[in-house]
């Protein structure tokens, strides 16, 4: 069996190496949080692989104020918004988070944000200096993130194929995959796949939802489109997304639903995995003071971390010193709550290595806001969850943990200390969510190749055969009623009717016939 995985590898990325040259490749971020740190690890893998990348960020990681940035691999282009610009996202985006935080619809204040960036879109298009240099240039493959798009529209100025990266679980856009109602849940319906009556009647329903909520999103750029682009050549957005030569998705099938795929269609959850280092000698310390008792993780992503209320913060902090286990908090210590003292087992840090952590053998517990990559290195180091989501595709990732019995999930604005305690000790002391989530660990790393090896491998299968058009289904070029065969329906329909119709006429004919004959006789 390992001779077999082993020959498969050689046999994928052995083509690549004698066959395809070193590209020049740009990849795109202008979104910044964990948007950007999915690019910048796409980036690096590409460059390390032998390619040699140039990356378009947005200075500043506005939605990542402590990020730690670390000496690159690859080439940089770097560009910064007015000052004016970058306090109008700023000032949005807190909005968004507190509007999420407060339980209440979201997707006003997204559509506002995506308002905002289609304007910083506008305003780097316009930066002649970039646009010329990224020109000049002349990169053969362009990579995008499915949810910056402005990285679309780049992409089409230059005239340059690309490739795309879904950073969520499949769903979340629409590019095409074919998505079965009856057993594939529409984003934001919290459904599983196995869904009763009316559970697929609520799947029916919300998929035209979801539909006219996507059309919102991406009208968000009309505009910019119009500024920027000839009338007679102006790009859809929507059309852009089926452009894409390839489309990855930042997810796996130990954690989503199984659902059907195109050919095109590349999953490579768990991209973000990077070697295991040894934790900081001051986080081991504190775990080794709680012995078998072991340590319990709280991290909330890269956006979050600033965004917890002080009510929330005493709430969780009550819960976590009734437990037996050491407590390791990644929480800004200037955000936190001047009147609350800090309980012996809890110990709080602006900036942690969430993967290592995840890594150690006495870890016990993880509790996450349920963002996709945190899921995602749970599952791949075999830890159970308690979820607290709070935002976008947060609560249907907790809806597959939930359901997967890796762990529990609570609405963070329904928190109280007593429920959250009995939640951390359900999951701590009932070994089946440990080993439902040490399975997934094991169907997540016994695949004979590793998400990185998959990008690259695809990459350069792209590269080698210029483009994918072998790769995507004739549907794409296809009109909505031939696809959906509307067409045909129409046509048996009528058909139908009109052989009925028919029928009736003949058959009037036929009684009066014959009633006629009767009479006929009579007389």
């Amino acid at each position: 069996m390992a001779g077999q995985r082993v020959l498969l590898l050689v046999g994928f990325l052995l083509s690549g190496v004698l066959l395809s040259e070193a590209a020049k490749i740009l990849t795109i971020s202008t979104l910044g949080g964990s948007h950007y740190l999915l690019l910048n690890r796409v980036s690096q893998i590409l460059q390390e692989h032998g390619h040699n990348v140039t990356m378009l960020p947005q200075s500043g990681n506005l939605l990542i104020p402590d990020i730690k940035e670390e000496e690159k691999s690859y080439q940089v282009i770097r560009w910064f918004l007015p000052e004016d610009n970058q306090k109008r996202i700023t000032k949005h985006f807190n909005s968004y988070i507190e509007t999420a935080l407060d339980g209440r619809d979201e997707f006003e204040g997204l559509l506002k944000l995506m308002e905002i960036f289609g304007i910083q879109c506008s305003y780097l298009l316009s930066r002649k200096d970039i646009m010329d240099s990224l020109k000049n240039e002349n990169f053969d493959l362009v990579f995008v993130e499915a949810f910056d798009f402005c990285s679309f529209l780049i992409a089409e100025k230059l005239v340059k194929p690309f490739v795309a990266i879904l950073p969520t679980r499949f769903g979340s856009l629409e590019f095409g995959l074919p998505s079965p109602l009856s057993y594939v849940p529409v984003f934001h319906s919290l459904l599983t796949d196995h869904m009763d009556f009316w559970g697929r009647v609520k799947n029916f329903l919300m998929f035209f939802s979801f539909s006219r909520s996507q059309w919102d999103l991406l009208s968000t750029f009309d505009n910019t489109i119009k500024e920027h682009f000839p009338e007679g050549s102006r790009p859809v957005l929507s059309h852009l997304l089926l452009k894409a030569e390839l489309w990855f998705v930042n997810s796996d099938f130990a954690f989503d639903f199984a659902r059907p795929l195109l050919p095109n269609t590349v999953y490579v959850g768990g991209l973000m995995e990077k070697p295991i280092k040894p934790v900081p000698q001051d986080l081991e310390n504190f775990i080794a003071n709680f012995g078998d008792a072991g340590f319990v993780l709280v991290a909330f992503g890269s956006t979050l971390n600033t965004q917890q209320s002080q009510e929330v913060l005493k709430k969780m902090h009550s819960a976590f010193s009734h437990l037996p286990q050491g407590v390791i908090w990644k929480c800004q210590s200037s955000h936190w709550p001047k009147d609350v003292r800090l309980a012996t087992n809890v110990k709080i840090v602006d900036w942690l290595p969430q993967s290592d952590l995840l890594a150690h053998p006495s870890i016990r517990l993880f509790v996450t806001h349920g963002g996709q990559n945190s899921v995602m290195e749970a599952i791949r180091h075999g830890v159970p969850m308690v979820g607290l989501p709070v935002n976008g595709d947060q609560h249907g990732n907790m809806v597959r943990v939930v359901a997967k019995n890796y762990g529990v999930s609570i609405q963070l604005n329904q928190v109280t200390a007593d429920t959250l305690t009995l939640m951390l000790k359900q999951v701590i002391e009932d070994k089946r969510y440990k080993s439902a989530v040490a399975a997934a660990s094991v169907i997540l790393r016994s695949q004979p190749l590793s998400p990185a090896q998959r990008l690259v491998g695809w990459i350069d299968h792209i590269l080698q055969t210029q483009g994918a058009a072998h790769l995507k289904p004739y549907a794409f070029q296809q009109p909505w009623h031939e696809q959906y065969l509307i067409d045909v329906f129409v046509f048996l329909l009528g058909l139908t009717l009109g052989t009925v119709w028919l029928c009736g006429k003949l058959l009037g004919v036929v009684v009066r016939w014959l009633r006629g004959a009767r009479k006929v006789k009579k007389t």
